[in-house]
């Protein structure tokens, strides 16, 4: 397989079929724009099998992804995507950047889910932006940014009933999207505990990245939990 990008978390491959791609989950992890990183052994295993394992829920759901089948340990087969730079945030609960831009307490319930648009750039932080900017500077025209919330807010209401089945308060979460030849956005990426926000519905226990970034103890331990409360097996390497 020729590589053809690499990410801080994931690599992609070319693949003996034109369109299809191979996405590959590393162990690398990382916060801060970067700023911290650790190589955290079977956590792309991890993350691959809880992306795989949702996407294919989202599937069942009629909500279209990259996502074709999970190939083996870390590796994702997916359809090739021309994707866009920038990312949808859905929130229905406040906290990390919301709380500190909005002055919000931290765990309070919103009203109905928020979603917001951000611009893709480390260098720049991921800053937030409005339809208009996307728009103005070619990034999605306001067509594309009305679908992808609409896209966003099904993907929201299957995933809360999914982890609210398993004990877990969805927070919040990103979502990247992307094209296909005939111009249809579809979703792309992943969505793991790298890219959501999950607590324990009763003690609270943050189940994501922010065990990482707040140095509350092992991720991948972690992650395992979220695995096993979904009903996914991984084959974690000793």
């Amino acid at each position: 397989m020729k590589a053809l990008y690499e990410g801080k978390c994931k690599e992609l491959f070319s693949t003996e079929i034109n369109g299809e791609l191979i996405q590959l989950f590393k162990d690398d992890t990382t916060a801060f724009d970067g700023k911290k990183h650790e190589v955290l052994a079977n956590k792309g295993v991890l993350n691959c099998a809880i992306s795989s394992f949702i996407f294919e829920k989202l599937h069942q759901s009629d909500i279209a992804t990259h996502y074709i089948r999970r190939e083996k340990n870390a590796e994702m087969r997916v359809h090739h995507l021309n994707m866009m730079p920038v990312e949808i945030v859905v929130r229905n609960v406040a906290a990390g950047s919301i709380c500190r831009r909005l002055g919000l307490k931290e765990g309070s319930v919103l009203p109905r889910p928020l979603t917001e648009l951000f611009y893709k750039s480390d260098e720049l932080g991921d800053p937030l932006i409005n339809e208009e900017h996307a728009d103005m500077f070619g990034w999605a025209n306001k067509e594309d940014v009305a679908t992808m919330f609409k896209i966003a807010l099904n993907v929201n209401q299957a995933l809360c009933k999914l982890f609210n089945n398993v004990g877990i308060q969805l927070i919040d979460y990103k979502l990247e999207f992307g094209k296909t030849k005939d111009g249809s956005i579809v979703l792309g990426d992943e969505i793991t505990p790298d890219a959501c926000r999950l607590w324990d519905q009763i003690t609270g226990k943050k189940l994501d990245k922010d065990v990482f970034r707040q140095d509350l103890g092992g991720l991948t331990e972690v992650y395992h939990e979220v695995a096993s409360r979904l009903g996914v097996t991984v084959e974690m390497s000793s």
